[in-house]
């Protein structure tokens, strides 16, 4: 069983799928353009982590991310009693949702490693 993937990472991916479609129909606007980044799970599948960023993360500010954050805490337990029936389990897990901005500071380095790379060129021209 050396090859074979762990059940919390199975159901972690099946309530990532199902959170994914769940926030496509959900009414509120505070979760409109929710993106599911991932979900973390330990072996008793109690909890899970969930990761969101928004698509229009460059543009959302701290208050934004804030009221998106509420709006899914809002909204846990449906989506929690719709994930429990939806990937069958005994125990609805409890969603905690998390802002991933891991993007946000990869595109921060890439930001400031130009700024470094374009003073570099213009102390070579001078």
């Amino acid at each position: 069983m050396s090859g074979a993937v762990k059940r919390s990472a199975r159901v972690a991916s099946r309530v990532h799928e199902e959170l994914a479609v769940l926030l496509r129909n959900m009414g509120d606007p505070r979760l409109s353009g929710v993106l599911i980044t991932r979900v973390e799970m330990p072996d008793d599948l109690q909890t899970a982590r969930v990761f969101v960023r928004h698509e229009l993360a460059a543009t959302l500010d701290a208050a934004g991310r804030k009221a998106m954050l509420r709006g899914l805490e809002a909204a846990s337990g449906r989506l929690q009693r719709d994930v429990a029936r939806a990937v069958v389990l005994r125990r609805a897990p409890a969603l905690r949702f998390l802002y991933d901005d891991g993007q946000d500071n990869a595109f921060r380095v890439e930001e400031i490693l130009r700024e470094i790379q374009g003073e570099d060129e213009r102390r070579g021209k001078d």
